[in-house]
């Protein structure tokens, strides 16, 4: 086998090693605090250190991880004032995003797109925690995405992680409360709306109305 092969089999290991150590720490199974061993993680996964290593600094820019004395990695823990700043900036970022989609001549478009998207929320409803987490980052990223503004969207991927832990900070009923497909049709129809202002009241209102939620 020739060395590129062997790269991207080490590299689909490191990728699902993200992706079930990312779903564990959404679903709780590695809580809020716990130390990520990495004798005991590798030997779970069933993969060499090495490749954790890749995996959890993967986890760590993504924020799901915090490193703490000596460098030992814990599943990282929020605060509310953390909580609330992770969402002002949310807010100001998809604000933006909303306002140069109204100003684009595909606003049209863009608008179906996001109501496809609320489609496939209302569907994710009745399914797992994860995938209604997943549905709903789905949307609020895909508004990013179609403002065109690279630099926007990955401004807002960066916050992925912390938006994933804030939901663990409030538990299952408050977390999935901001999940309501009405909700998030009020910032669809404001957009549809042409009005800007309109527009970003509509976000303000939905991020400082999540965030609190979150907080208790």
């Amino acid at each position: 086998m020739t060395a590129s092969l062997l790269g991207l089999e080490k590299k689909s290991l490191r990728e699902q090693a993200v992706t079930a150590l990312r779903r564990a720490i959404t679903s709780g199974e590695l809580e809020p605090g716990r130390h990520l061993v990495e004798t005991e993680l590798s030997e779970m996964l069933g993969i060499s250190r090495g490749t954790l290593r890749e995996a959890l600094r993967q986890l760590e820019q993504e924020g799901l991880a915090s490193a703490g004395p000596r460098g030992r990695l814990s599943v990282r823990h929020l605060d509310e004032k953390e909580i609330r700043d992770i969402f002002s900036v949310r807010a100001a970022l998809e604000s933006l995003a909303a306002r140069t989609l109204i100003d684009q001549p595909r606003r049209a478009k863009a608008v179906g797109e996001l109501r496809d998207a609320l489609e496939f929320m209302a569907d994710a409803a009745d399914r797992s925690l994860e995938d209604r987490i997943e549905a709903d980052l789905d949307f609020h990223r895909l508004l990013c995405r179609l403002s065109g503004n690279e630099t926007l969207l990955h401004q807002w991927q960066s916050l992925e992680g912390s938006i994933r832990m804030s939901i663990m900070f409030a538990g299952l009923e408050r977390a999935t409360s901001n999940m309501s497909v009405a909700r998030h049709r009020e910032i669809v129809d404001a957009i549809e709306s042409g009005d800007a202002v309109t527009a970003r009241e509509t976000i303000l209102s939905h991020m400082d109305a999540a965030s609190e939620n979150l907080v208790g």
